[in-house]
């Protein structure tokens, strides 16, 4: 896929046909609440976007699962989301791409994009020296599926994984900024600074919350790749490239999870800066 930083969404010029079908919702689906960073990097760069997002909260955590589990979970996701009638889907959910994308892509006849592969491509565009670190829930360390990636782009990178599993309920906590969530930083991130890595992957959804933190303990010559940012430039490039970018004016955004709707409407106003008008309960699984 063609990487790019193409303009947000720019209107088409006058007079051009917008293809049908390009203003249905894009469906975006993850295990919980994380995924709403990769939301609110798609409401940024593609504002003109209906977006449909599903956050699997009956099931959460996908981390711990068998790769079986998360395939049939995903696919029981983006099932869910086909029923809505969305264009594209991105799964923005670190373990459900490692374990289960090349399933989907294979189950279902509609654009499906991932984290994992935007966000190594672009840590390998801007690397240096060749070290780049990956951080990231354990079984997203596990899968190795951005040491995988990494490698197959260039086989003389050096990459060095660590799990960070506390980054994800400081997250949630809202403790980006708290005396507690530098400590932590610092007991994860300390061993990079003798890997001598120049780029820094934030291999789950919650972690770019954390970036200010993150930053400031691993120092200012390590380069933070945000992986929601890279997903959703990439999946502006995919909508130019198909013709499938829409010019809606007022686009709508639905919330759907599988439980705890209030948890999640409360926890996800601090992902997305209050843009979360309601919150729709639908059974996991049920499409």
């Amino acid at each position: 896929m063609t990487r790019g930083n193409p303009p947000a969404n720019e209107p088409p010029i006058e007079g051009a046909r917008v293809p049908a079908g390009a203003e249905r919702p894009i469906g975006v689906f993850d295990s919980g609440i994380g995924g709403l960073t990769v939301m609110h990097a798609l409401m940024e760069r593609l504002p003109r976007e209906s977006l449909i997002y599903f956050g699997d909260t009956a099931r959460v955590p996908y981390g711990p699962k068998s790769r079986e589990t998360v395939t049939r979970f995903s696919i029981e996701n983006v099932r869910l989301l086909t029923s809505y009638d969305v264009k594209a889907v991105v799964v923005a959910c670190n373990t459900a791409t490692a374990r289960a994308l090349p399933v989907l892509r294979e189950e279902f006849d509609l654009p499906i994009v991932g984290v994992v592969g935007p966000g190594a491509r672009a840590a390998v565009a801007r690397t240096k020296t060749g070290r780049i670190g990956v951080i990231g829930t354990y079984g997203t360390i596990d899968s190795g599926a951005y040491r995988d990636h990494l490698l197959a782009l260039d086989a003389d990178l050096e990459v060095v994984s660590r799990p960070c599993p506390l980054f994800v309920p400081l997250a949630e906590e809202g403790w980006t900024d708290h005396p507690v969530a530098r400590q932590i930083a610092e007991e994860y991130l300390a061993p990079f600074r003798d890997d001598g890595i120049d780029t820094l992957i934030l291999g789950c959804t919650h972690y770019p919350l954390l970036a200010p933190v993150i930053a400031e303990v691993i120092g200012p010559g390590v380069t933070l790749i945000d992986s929601a940012e890279e997903t959703a430039r990439e999946v502006a490039t995919l909508l130019a490239e198909r013709e499938l970018a829409a010019n809606e004016s007022e686009p709508a955004h639905r919330f759907l999870v599988s439980d705890l709707p209030d948890l999640f409407l409360r926890v996800g106003q601090r992902f997305l800066g209050g843009r979360i008008g309601g919150v729709e309960v639908v059974a996991a699984g049920s499409a």
